[in-house]
């Protein structure tokens, strides 16, 4: 972020820190859009959703990498709500820039050109007094206005490229407090909900924080950035997911391994037993070591299983620090179980 020059910033918080500005934006944008939502409403669409640091980015950056869907990218960014008139506006001032690794501290390189889940904009426009509060955010079902909005948004991100290409990619890790109203507004999109195992995804999530919470001291446009992009998953504006029942609770703060493990137990318990019918788990260990589960996914998507994106599904080495919480543990793990053999026999 402290690459993001003064005016850089300033167009990004005019842009999206404005509900009124945005809401415009999208409006705007909304005329430009020659082809009917109706059009794609039936098309097979992606949307990777998980807890943060569950493979999603790297899921679904193998499924971009095939060429048969689009996403929004860094290139959308700022008006995310508006990907045709933002692209006329910004044509001239085109500007490619080399890959980087990305903030996370994770290897995985990005550069404008790289998609993102940049979508969750709308959701906080259109949607956000439904599941945004001070401190959590919660689960919601989107009423038809804002799903036929939401149709009418793909379409228009699907329209703003040279080609057209009919079906949509999107990785939004908050996705999984809407599932129902995805499936709703795509009917026949494929729903993939990765998961890992759990004492190194709660590792994985405090360290991160850690990392977001040094990076937003040191850079203040970060947590704001952040927060924009309804971002709460680490740093000073964290605010986890709720979901308003027998949840497991850490007597400690995000610093600890044991936060983390009652969020996934959380989590991946309710999902377990909210989520659509059709949605399908992916083990993220098995999607490591286990080729012909990337090539399952690829042929329910309908693309090709050859890979070629240079992201490779990959293990983390990493060791989970200090003592856990035995009966966190023991509840992951019996979730855990289940959730495999959940993946394995869809």
């Amino acid at each position: 972020m402290s690459d993001y020059s003064f005016l850089d910033q300033l167009l990004h918080r005019v842009a999206l820190q404005s509900p009124a500005v945005a809401e415009m934006s999208f409006d705007f944008d909304q005329k430009m859009v020659p082809n009917d939502p109706a059009e794609i409403a039936g098309e097979q669409h992606v949307f990777v959703s998980g807890l943060a640091r569950a493979g999603t980015t790297v899921l679904m950056r193998n499924f971009y990498a095939t060429g048969a869907f689009r996403s929004l990218t860094y290139r959308d960014m700022p008006f995310v709500l508006a990907p045709n008139l933002w692209r006329k506006i910004s044509q001239s001032s085109k500007k490619d820039v080399e890959k980087a690794e990305r903030a996370h501290g994770d290897r995985i390189l990005v550069d404008v050109d790289s998609p993102e889940s940049l979508d969750e904009v709308f959701w906080r426009i259109f949607a956000g007094a439904d599941y945004i509060q001070k401190d959590h955010l919660t689960p919601h079902a989107a009423d038809a206005e804002v799903r036929q909005r939401f149709v009418a948004y793909v379409n228009a991100i699907l329209a703003a490229q040279d080609e057209r290409v009919p079906r949509y990619l999107s990785k939004n890790n908050n996705n999984i407090l809407r599932l129902g109203s995805i499936r709703r507004a795509f009917p026949q999109a494929l729903i993939l909900v990765p998961f890992r195992d759990p004492s190194t995804h709660a590792g994985s999530l405090q360290r991160m924080h850690g990392t977001f919470a040094d990076q937003q001291a040191e850079d203040k446009f970060v947590k704001s950035y952040m927060t924009w992009l309804v971002h709460h998953e680490f740093g000073h504006d964290h605010r986890p997911f709720r979901f308003g029942g027998d949840e497991p609770v850490a007597k400690s703060g995000p610093e600890s391994i044991d936060y983390w493990l009652a969020l996934w137990c959380a989590t991946y318990g309710w999902l377990e037993n909210s989520a659509p019918e059709d949605v399908i788990f992916v083990c993220y260990e098995d999607l490591c070591n286990d080729p012909s589960v990337w090539t399952r996914l690829a042929e329910k998507a309908g693309v090709s299983p050859e890979r070629a994106g240079d992201d490779t599904f990959s293990l983390s080495q990493a060791k989970v620090d200090g003592s856990v919480d035995p009966k966190l543990v023991e509840r992951a793990a019996a979730i855990y179980e289940r959730l495999v053999a959940r993946s394995r026999a869809a």
